[in-house]
């Protein structure tokens, strides 16, 4: 039998094994099956705001270019030429101060690799190598770069690495899409960056999102804003209307108020309710009346996660003199830094030689889903486990 389907206490149900936070060989298997196959979200259309603009991101080990042709449409390709396998565009962490090597996205109108200056579109198309022509029995029509699907909702930006196979996008963000039709998430706008590095299993983080059993003791400041996050243990929380600040507060700040006007067309609920979603496998969401925090995850390993927390606004109250976004934002970091510190518990001591799972209480049945999707894509490639 399938130790995944053992249940470690009587009553519980069974987390996933510890090893499958801790070892390797499941972490290559989560690349492969999971980050490489399905959505992963990587950004916000705004930071590729302009035809012809370009990023170099590098996912899971995989260098990827992702721009905006001549006509505005995102486009993305794998970062590598079809000749010989050259990375056409240096990314963030390559060393070109010695040789500055000629190439990458030129003029706004290419991408030219380069080694031997075989020039594609914007498109992926090639267009031009050099002294081959159809004289060769070489036909430039026939080649592309290799692509890599991608998709926007309300202003974020997905890719999928297998685009033949890619499920559909729709599958991904349906559930958003449905509770978050009145915010205007498309039109908000990045203030504020965080990025942090946390010592565990991205599962640990996203089961952590997933529930409140764990914010009373974690998070009194948080409870203190929303009180029903440590009652009875965060039990019973109605995630689809959303969940009530304190009398008196209606945001996430220190004194859970904010001079931010609340964004238009929200709903009366809205205007004093907090929503937050997780989309599988990499995106957090939490929405308030007036700004909106999300968390984009990169997998690092089996035991390091970079998270990048955003912070968006309304334009209406960034273009004020003396914008100040700090209430909010200095109210996350002590609830992010809270969290990830408790994740890097939770990693080390599934390191113990007596720990070979975890369980869910009651209160935590949202973190089924994270076993349930994990197992869905893993399993049938684990034999004997």
């Amino acid at each position: 039998m399938s130790t995944v389907e053992l249940n470690a206490l009587e009553g519980l149900e069974p987390s996933l094994p510890s090893s499958w936070y801790l070892e390797d060989r499941y972490y290559q298997l989560e690349k492969e099956h999971i980050f490489f196959t399905d959505w992963v979200c990587v950004g916000r259309e705004e930071e590729i705001a302009t035809a012809s603009g370009h990023r170099v991101l590098e996912l899971y080990g995989e260098s990827i270019l992702l721009l905006r042709n001549r006509e505005g449409v995102l486009k993305a390709f794998y970062n590598v030429c079809r000749h010989r396998g050259a990375r056409l565009c240096a990314g963030d962490n390559d060393d070109d101060s010695i040789l500055a090597l000629k190439g990458g996205v030129v003029g706004g109108r290419s991408i030219v690799c380069p080694y031997h200056a075989w020039t594609y579109d914007l498109d992926g198309q090639l267009i031009k190598a050099p002294f081959l022509n159809s004289a060769t029995g070489f036909d430039i029509s026939n080649v592309r770069l290799h692509p890599v699907a991608v998709e926007c909702w309300g202003g974020f930006v997905f890719l999928n690495l297998t685009p033949a196979s890619a499920p559909p996008f729709e599958d991904t963000v349906a559930v958003a899409r449905r509770r978050f039709g009145n915010y205007p998430l498309e039109d908000l706008r990045i203030a504020r960056t965080i990025s942090y590095e946390v010592n565990a299993n991205w599962k640990v983080l996203c089961e952590n999102y997933n529930e409140c059993y764990h914010c009373g003791p974690v998070h009194p400041e948080l409870c203190r804003i929303v009180p029903a996050f440590r009652e009875s243990g965060g039990a019973g929380l109605d995630w689809e209307r959303g969940i009530p600040h304190r009398q008196g507060a209606t945001t996430f700040t220190f004194s859970g108020e904010s001079s931010r006007r609340s964004f238009p067309g929200l709903s009366e609920d809205e205007q004093v309710l907090h929503k937050g979603e997780l989309i599988y496998p990499n995106l957090f969401l939490s929405l308030a009346r007036e700004h909106v925090t999300y968390y984009i995850l990169r997998a690092a390993g089996p035991g390091r996660t970079i998270v990048d927390c955003h912070f968006l606004f309304e334009p209406y109250e960034m273009d004020k003199p003396g914008f100040d976004p700090t209430d909010a934002t200095d109210f996350w970091h002590l609830i992010n830094r809270q969290d990830w510190a408790i994740c890097e518990r939770v990693q080390q001591g599934m390191s113990a030689r007596v720990h070979d799972r975890g369980v869910y209480a009651p209160m935590e049945d949202y973190n089924l889903d994270i076993r349930k999707y994990v197992l869905d894509r893993l399993k049938p490639h684990i034999d004997n486990e």
